[in-house]
C-alpha cells in the first residue's frame, strides 16, 4: 500500500463490508469515531482503520486469506483483515470512562450516554488481552465522567496495578495539576494531552469550558517529565482551520518536544447542526504529513519510536516516519 493509497483510504474513512466480516469487528467508545463499527486493514506493512458504512464508495471482500478493497466497483488495494486485541491490534487500548462532561462539538461521546468501567473490569480486560500472548502495550484513555481530577486518580490507580505486565503503558487524559508527575511516578511510559486544534478562535467555539493555553502548559511540562519522543497530542484537521494555522501549530508543538498526531476530522451524526467538519482530502493529508515530517526531523523527533496509543497503531492517521516513503 503506497502512501497515496493509504491517504485516499483515510480521506474516505468508511467502507462497506460483506456480512461475515461484521462478526469480527467491534465498536469504539472513545473519540470522534465513538459508537461506529470499524475494521482494521493491513497491506504492505501499512495499517488503516475504516468505519463501516453501507453507503461508502469502498467495498471490502474477503477472498480466501486475502482482503480486497474495491473503489466504485474496481479493485483498489489488497491486503489482510486484522483482528483487534482491544480497540486496536497488539494493544489493550481501554477507555475507562465512556462519558464526558465537556461538550466538544466534534465529539459524539457526550451524546452517547456511555458507561464507566470499574477498576476490576479494566484489570480483567487487560488480563484477558495479556493471556492471548499478543499484547505488546497497554493504553489508557478516558472521557471526563465527573471531574478531570477523578479521572486522573483512577488512571494512576490502574497504571500502578498493571505495571506487573512489563509492557509499555501510555495514558491519554485531560491534564490536571500534577497529573503528569503522578502518572509518570505510577509507571506510565508515554502521555498524550490533546490540543484538538491550534486555532485559538476555533478552539473557543468547539471546546468551550476548556483552555488551549493550559493544555499547552501541561504538554510543555510533560516533555520535561516524560522526555522527548514520549509526549503526543491529537490535532484534528477539518474544523475550518487554515493551512498556515496547521503549519504554525505543528511548529509550536514540535518546538516544545511534542509530537502532533494529525487526525482527519469526522462529522458525527449526533452533532449535525452544531458544527461543520470537512474531512481532508488525500492530497491535503499528504501535504500536511510531509510538513509534519520535515518539522519533526528538524527538531530531532521521531514518530516511529512511540510504543503506545495512536502512533504505533497508525490506523487512523498517516505516521510521518512509518507511512511516508
Amino acid at each position: 500500500m503506497k502512501p497515496e493509497t493509504k491517504a485516499e483510504l483515510i480521506s474516505i474513512g468508511t467502507v462497506d463490508v460483506d456480512s461475515p466480516l461484521l462478526e469480527k469487528i467491534t465498536t469504539p467508545t472513545a473519540g470522534p469515531g465513538a459508537g461506529k463499527t470499524a475494521l482494521f486493514f493491513k497491506s504492505g506493512g501499512k495499517r488503516v482503520r475504516l468505519t463501516v458504512d453501507e453507503k461508502s464508495p469502498l467495498k471490502a471482500i474477503i477472498d480466501d486469506s486475502k482482503m480486497v478493497i474495491y473503489k466504485n466497483g474496481e479493485e483498489f488495494v489488497s491486503g489482510k483483515f486484522e483482528k483487534e486485541l482491544i480497540h486496536c491490534p497488539e494493544q489493550a487500548y481501554i477507555t475507562i470512562s465512556e462519558k464526558c462532561v465537556y461538550d466538544c462539538k466534534f465529539c459524539p461521546v457526550p451524546k452517547l450516554n456511555g458507561r464507566v468501567k470499574t477498576f476490576d473490569e479494566v484489570l480483567q480486560y487487560i488480563h484477558e488481552a495479556y493471556s492471548t500472548g499478543k499484547m505488546k502495550a497497554i493504553s489508557i484513555t478516558s472521557g471526563v465522567a465527573d471531574t478531570p481530577e477523578k479521572e486522573v486518580d483512577r488512571s494512576v490507580e490502574i497504571v500502578r496495578a498493571i505495571k506487573k505486565y512489563n509492557v509499555p503503558i501510555g495514558v491519554s487524559v485531560y491534564p490536571t495539576t500534577n497529573s503528569t508527575k503522578r502518572l509518570k511516578d505510577a509507571g506510565a511510559d508515554e502521555i498524550k494531552y490533546n490540543v484538538e486544534t491550534m486555532d485559538r478562535d476555533i478552539y473557543k467555539e468547539v471546546c468551550s469550558g476548556q483552555d488551549l493555553d493550559i493544555i499547552l502548559k501541561h504538554l510543555h511540562e510533560a516533555v520535561e517529565i516524560f522526555g522527548r519522543n514520549n509526549v503526543y497530542s491529537n490535532f484534528i484537521i477539518g474544523l475550518g482551520e487554515s493551512y498556515e494555522t496547521v503549519e504554525k501549530g505543528i511548529e509550536e508543538l514540535a518546538s516544545m518536544g511534542v509530537i502532533p498526531i494529525l487526525r482527519a476530522g469526522v462529522m458525527p451524526s449526533q452533532r449535525v447542526g452544531e458544527i461543520e467538519i470537512e474531512r481532508p482530502s488525500a492530497k491535503q493529508l499528504l501535504k500536511l504529513t510531509r510538513v509534519l515530517r520535515r518539522t519533526l526531523d528538524r527538531y530531532g523527533l521521531r514518530a516511529d519510536k512511540s510504543r503506545t496509543m495512536c502512533l504505533p497503531c497508525t490506523g487512523c492517521d498517516l505516521n510521518p516516519h512509518k507511512d511516508l516513503d
